[in-house]
C-alpha cells in the first residue's frame, strides 16, 4: 500500500508539473534548444540530445547544449513554462509561442506568439517590457498548478 501510494504522488507530481508547461510536440519551447536562445540562435533540438528535468522534455542541438542544461538547468527553463511572456502578462493567458521568436531579458528566457500577422515580441516591447514582465510574474503565480 505504502508504494502504491509513493508511485501514485511521482505520478502526480509529473502531471502537475507538465501542466506548469508549454508541451507542444511533446518538449519545452516546442523542440528547441533553450540553452542556443542565449548564443542568440533559435536552433531546433535534435532527439539524440535529449533530457528530462522537472518531468518534462528538453531538446539540444548538440551534446554541448545538453550538458550545459544539465549542469544548470534553471538557468536555461524559459519564463512561464515556455508560454507567451506577452500573453501571461497581459491577459494572464497560457498562449502557444512561435520558438524563433524570443528575448534574453536579464538572463532569462521568454518566448512569444508570432502568427497571423500579430507579432507579441513586438507588443511587448511597445508597450512597456519591464511593466509586462512584473505583471506576468503576478499572473504566473496564479496560473502555476
Amino acid at each position: 500500500m505504502k508504494k502504491l501510494l509513493i508511485a501514485f504522488l511521482l505520478v502526480s507530481s509529473t502531471v502537475f508539473s507538465q501542466q506548469d508547461y508549454n508541451l507542444k510536440r511533446g518538449y519545452v519551447a516546442n523542440g528547441y534548444d533553450v540553452v542556443a536562445y542565449f548564443a542568440n540562435k533559435a536552433e531546433k533540438g535534435k532527439k539524440k540530445y535529449t533530457t528530462t528535468y522537472d518531468g518534462v522534455k528538453f531538446q539540444f542541438s548538440s551534446a554541448k547544449n545538453l550538458a550545459a542544461f544539465k549542469e544548470s538547468p534553471t538557468k536555461y527553463v524559459p519564463q512561464y513554462g515556455g508560454y507567451c511572456a506577452y500573453a501571461i502578462g497581459k491577459n494572464g493567458e497560457k498562449v502557444s509561442i512561435n520558438p524563433k521568436t524570443f528575448e534574453i531579458r536579464d538572463d532569462k528566457l521568454y518566448l512569444f506568439y508570432n502568427a497571423w500577422g500579430t507579432n507579441t515580441l513586438k507588443l511587448w516591447v511597445d508597450e512597456g517590457a519591464e511593466s509586462l514582465k512584473k505583471q506576468a510574474d503576478i499572473n504566473w503565480k496564479k496560473l502555476k498548478k
